[in-house]
């Protein structure tokens, strides 16, 4: 009832919103030259679906997206689990390096991956894994170093050996921090993502954002910026969906 209740009220402050958008374009409260009506940002998007390839660009966007994501996944959980001080030789090593590391630019970096690997989807798909690396590790280092301390000594009271005790008490007890790891990251894919299409493509969200900027076709502008807006939101619902539909099975099996 209250979560009903709370996805209620969110549903109607963005409709309050939107219709204090429209209103003042309509009544010329704003420059509608700068900040069009919502309406007719709907219907160049409307425009762009029907007679432009904007889902061949949207296609590719998320490709690139979630294909850094993966690979940030794929790179960041076991990081994350090795310096989380499950090893902590390897911790005390690895952690200077690693925070120096994560305070690297992408922005930056960009220009690097460009050397090494050329202009191409394997630049972007790296600058999009670099920046999507640290929210997933520093979560995950923290949920480990945030466990209750009781659960791990009753787990081994019960006789749990190292790995049965990983399995069956340190990955639950994680999966909370982890799943915040993984929406913080999914939101920066996305943003990432248009910036490095901004800089070196020629398609993709980004890229078609920057070639309306430049024929200053603010209509087409607002109607990409939403379509962005709405994939970033769908990620997030659906890891929400997937963290609570995993963490209560999790919990269950256990």
């Amino acid at each position: 009832m209250k979560s009903r209740k709370n996805t209620f009220y969110k549903f109607l402050v963005i409709a309050i919103f939107l219709a204090i958008w429209e209103i003042s374009s309509r009544l010329q409260i704003v420059d509608t030259q700068f900040i069009p009506s919502f309406s007719s940002v709907i219907a160049s998007l409307w425009d762009m679906l029907i007679t432009q390839n904007l889902m061949l660009s949207i296609a590719i966007s998320v490709e690139r997206a979630l294909g850094g994501f993966f690979i940030s996944i794929l790179i960041g959980i076991p990081l994350g689990f090795l310096l989380g001080g499950w090893f902590s030789k390897l911790d005390l090593v690895a952690e200077p390096v690693i925070e120096i590391f994560s305070q690297i630019n992408p922005f930056l970096l960009f220009h690097v991956f460009i050397l090494i690997l050329g202009i191409g989807e394997s630049t972007k798909i790296a600058v999009i894994a670099w920046t999507c690396i640290w929210p997933i590790m520093f979560n995950t280092i923290h949920g480990i170093r945030n466990m209750d301390s009781l659960i791990l000594k009753a787990g081994r009271g019960f006789g749990l050996g190292r790995w049965k005790l990983f399995h069956k008490v340190v990955i639950p007890s994680v999966l909370p921090s982890l799943f915040v790891g993984l929406r913080i990251s999914a939101g920066y894919s996305f943003f990432m993502l248009i910036a490095a299409e901004m800089m070196g493509a020629s398609s993709g969200l980004g890229w078609l954002l920057l070639s309306y900027q430049q024929i200053y076709d603010i209509r087409k502008i607002f109607a990409t910026a939403i379509v962005i807006a709405f994939l970033g939101l769908l990620m997030d619902i659906l890891i929400k969906f997937i963290q609570n539909r995993f963490v209560v099975n999790e919990i269950k099996s256990n």
